[in-house]
């Protein structure tokens, strides 16, 4: 079974019906029936902490999700750690001509230990790093 990595853009897209990557997000989650998504607790701290500030309906709605979302058997959530950490650092040093977040550049090492190449994410800086980002038309 093919992964795809589910970035946090996609975590509140398919969350938020009035996000602008809400319907998007809805047809391609649609279209993967047979590929397992993969996520982090990471990006799981950036959707909670964007969803933190959206009010207490959607920030309940959040928890619900992400606590769903840790006993779904058909996505891995990879769980933070020194080693997580350490080696996403690494890449966010080695990289300091692009603008990459800290949670990117784990991101990324989670890719490449899964050998992943798509990720849910309108981010642009998954394709300066190779992959597709598969909420983007172009």
């Amino acid at each position: 079974m093919k992964g795809v990595f589910a970035d946090t853009a996609y975590w509140i897209a398919i969350s938020n019906p009035h996000d602008s990557l809400h319907d998007r997000a809805r047809q391609i989650s649609r279209s993967l029936p047979s590929k397992r998504l993969v996520t982090s607790e990471m990006i799981f701290t950036e959707f909670l902490n964007d969803f933190g500030q959206r009010g207490e309906f959607l920030r309940r709605l959040a928890v619900r999700l992400v606590e769903r979302a840790r006993v779904d058997r058909n996505l891995v959530v990879v769980s933070q750690s020194g080693r997580q950490f350490r080696d996403a650092l690494a890449l966010y040093s080695e990289r300091s001509d692009k603008s990459w977040s800290l949670t990117d550049c784990a991101s990324f090492r989670i890719m490449e230990h899964y050998a992943i190449k798509e990720a849910l994410t309108y981010d642009r800086h998954f394709e300066q790093a190779g992959f597709k980002a598969l909420l983007r038309d172009d």
